[in-house]
């Protein structure tokens, strides 16, 4: 690092800016409630209007300057790179953006689906915002960062559905394997433009465990939408104002994140309170190694191997 200061203590400080995508509820609205907490000028974006408004007024209560901090709330639809230009272009051009130093591509939806019974309307519609939502940000805002010359760290939300790929949720999976792929190749641009000495720029991919948002919530709301059912919120077993006792909260999350970028970690592999940092790890290894290993795809969940990976995860736990 260019200084013994540790990098979240350089980004997340004093009128420098973030921008959230996602930031009405959930991981997205607690990123933005720390950003403001550490007096940081705070964009978040949503296309969920009435939460965004509630939103912002959390985010604008813990700022440190209610009076010099930027708070502010825009209606971005992060599927149209027209949209994430024209947000970039709000952002940057306002007096007190310097530059940002904390982007954040955090929106996302919960919409699954089987292989073929998934209308291409409602895959598409979760590859533009799960997908598509994260590299438009990026386009849209990096390379002007990179003008700026300024330290910064770019945040792509993932999940460990997208690698080791649970079946039945296929679209979901598809959209965050997608995204984990080229998060990859962002970092490694960035990182060679680091060594160079040309660069000031870094990235990580934040991988959440099973955490208290809305996304399933939502995700239930939309399948009613489209089905043409009445909603119940009732029926979500687990959402922000529902906690679960086996997840995480919001806020568990981002102090993670920090914690994780300060030990230099691209991929932040999120624990929560059912799973812990080495059952993932083996979870994503037995994954990987249906390649290596000659398996069917997805062998955790085939009949003739489900038993098998339960022997693998008893035998190779130290605790």
């Amino acid at each position: 690092f260019a200084n013994m200061s540790s990098l979240s203590s350089r980004i997340f400080t004093t009128n420098n800016t973030a921008v959230i995508t996602g930031g009405s509820s959930g991981i997205g609205r607690a990123a933005g409630i720390m950003c403001s907490s550490r007096g940081m000028n705070v964009w978040l974006c949503d296309v969920d209007e009435s939460e965004l408004k509630i939103a912002v007024e959390m985010v604008k209560s813990r700022a440190i300057d209610k009076q010099s901090q930027k708070i502010e709330g825009l209606i971005v639809d992060v599927s149209d790179a027209n949209d994430m230009k024209g947000f970039a272009s709000k952002v940057f051009s306002d007096p007190s953006t310097h530059s940002v130093h904390f982007l954040m591509n955090n929106a996302g939806i919960g919409l699954g689906g089987k292989a073929l019974s998934t209308s291409m309307d409602e895959f598409q519609k979760v590859m533009g915002i799960n997908t598509y939502g994260p590299i438009h940000g990026c386009q849209a805002f990096v390379p002007i960062m990179k003008e700026k010359g300024l330290e910064g760290i770019i945040v792509n939300t993932g999940s460990k559905q997208g690698i080791t790929m649970p079946p039945v949720n296929l679209s979901y999976n598809v959209s965050k394997a997608a995204l984990k792929t080229w998060s990859e190749g962002l970092e490694h641009e960035l990182m060679k433009e680091r060594m160079e000495g040309k660069g000031k720029l870094w990235s990580a991919f934040l991988v959440p465990g099973w955490t208290n948002t809305s996304i399933l919530l939502k995700e239930q709301r939309e399948r009613a939408k489209i089905e043409g059912s009445t909603f119940d919120e009732k029926s979500c077993f687990f959402h922000e104002d529902k906690p679960a006792h086996g997840a995480w909260m919001p806020s568990q999350v981002i102090d993670f994140m920090l914690q994780e970028i300060d030990n230099k970690r691209f991929y932040i592999i999120c624990p929560d309170n059912d799973v812990d940092r080495e059952t993932d790890n083996l979870r994503m290894t037995w994954t990987m190694q249906d390649i290596t290993e000659d398996r069917p795809p997805l062998s955790r969940w085939h009949p003739e191997w489900k038993d098998k990976f339960t022997t693998f995860l008893e035998e190779n736990k130290k605790n």
